[in-house]
């Protein structure tokens, strides 16, 4: 009588994949539905984060898409908005910004300046950092998450600002930082031992973060890696660097080892979240490894600037630590723009010393969205699925 059951078993499972096999075989193949995004991270993802806490970037931000400023730190869309624009999503609107926001379709907790690990600096200080670190941002996302839906069983408007109980756990989470906790510690004239040290103290944060986003419904994750910032004129521009610390790129060797070393242990964290994280589809995308090939064969991808600032203000970068993008000085008692932006910002890799312009972050977009540098390599319409490794 035992084997009864257990027989009834076996003959159910073998007409249901004989009978009935694509629901077995479809489900990696089958483009997910994203209905939201949820974003972390700092200046390279926030589209207005930082504006709405401290004040707009004013222009000539955002002028070569938005015509105006936008809240983004480049003259135009990030990768995210390319991200968004992909799965068929609006922009989205920061946490912070609280002026015609539409949180429908997700949220950007994301801020210029911010680290995964909290600074014991304040915002305007030489190194300053933002107060809104990663685990601020997850605090921001967790009352977002119970708030929204507190509201939204009110009905009315409501009901077409915020999204529903469901999309937390459907959603897409995109995160993007970590690039802010190396380049704090070289404002702290930390050498480059120093910063290595810090970093699995770092990671481990991000670790957790991760972790309880998990807690909280978050089952779909896509993570940049860190990029090569020693590729970034405010970071070459710290110090006079020796030959042999230059590559054939023009990239400063010692601060784009660390972004590597950072990258390999990222990657190993992300290999332990997926084991104990089971039911978390987490992709790692190597934006490293595209941006290097961007800066190091511009003129093969069609940018004729790899390397000097678009908008800027003097030195062998076009970039002034004093005087940024926009930045203006007085002579004679006249406001005189001395921060200006290049002609055509759509054949330059960097923007104002710090970030990516809008013609650079598409391209980078258009690399990683198929999975081509993804770990496991799935493109961004299918990031929901789950690969054991």
């Amino acid at each position: 009588m035992r084997l009864i059951p257990s027989c009834a078993l076996c003959l159910w499972l073998f007409i249901s994949v004989v009978l009935n096999p694509e629901p077995l075989l479809l489900d990696a193949s089958r483009d997910c539905d994203f209905p939201a995004i949820f974003n972390f991270g700092d200046s390279n993802s926030d589209t207005g984060g930082l504006s709405a806490a401290f004040g707009q970037a004013g222009p000539p931000h955002g002028e070569s898409f938005f015509r105006h400023p936008a809240g983004r730190y480049c003259d135009g869309r990030l990768v995210i908005d390319f991200i968004a624009k992909e799965l068929g999503l609006p922009y989205l609107n920061a946490f912070l910004d609280s002026v015609g926001s539409n949180f429908t379709h997700g949220a950007n907790f994301a801020t210029a300046g911010s680290t995964i690990r909290p600074q014991n600096t304040t915002l305007h200080q030489v190194g300053g950092f933002s107060p809104f670190s990663l685990d601020v941002q997850f605090v921001q996302f967790s009352d977002f998450q119970r708030r929204s839906q507190t509201f939204r069983n009110k009905g009315g408007l409501y009901t077409a600002l915020l999204p529903k109980a469901q999309d937390f756990s459907r959603a897409l989470y995109t995160f993007d930082i970590g690039q802010n906790d190396l380049t704090a510690g070289y404002f702290h004239n930390m050498s480059t031992d120093q910063v290595k040290a810090y970093v699995p103290d770092v990671l481990a944060q991000f670790n957790n973060i991760v972790k309880y986003v998990y807690d909280h419904g978050g089952r779909s994750f896509w993570i940049h890696n860190t990029g090569p910032v020693g590729c970034l004129p405010y970071i070459m521009d710290l110090r006079p660097l020796k030959t042999t610390e230059v590559d054939r790129a023009g990239c400063a060797i010692p601060y784009n080892e660390v972004a590597r070393y950072f990258n390999r242990r990222l990657k190993a964290v992300v290999l332990q979240l997926r084991k104990k994280l089971p039911l978390a589809a987490i992709t790692y995308v190597d934006v490293y490894s595209v941006k290097y090939s961007l800066i190091s064969q511009a003129k093969k991808h069609g940018f004729m600037e790899p390397l000097r600032a678009c908008c800027g203000h003097g030195g062998k970068y076009n970039f002034n630590k004093n005087i940024g993008c926009g930045g203006k000085i007085k002579v004679r008692g006249k406001e005189v723009l001395v921060g200006k932006p290049c002609g055509d910002p759509s054949v330059w890799v960097n923007w104002d010393g710090v970030h990516y312009t809008q013609a650079a972050n598409k391209w980078v977009f258009e690399q990683i969205v198929d999975g081509s540098f993804s770990d496991p390599p799935i493109p961004l319409n299918k990031a929901c699925h789950r690969h054991h490794n």
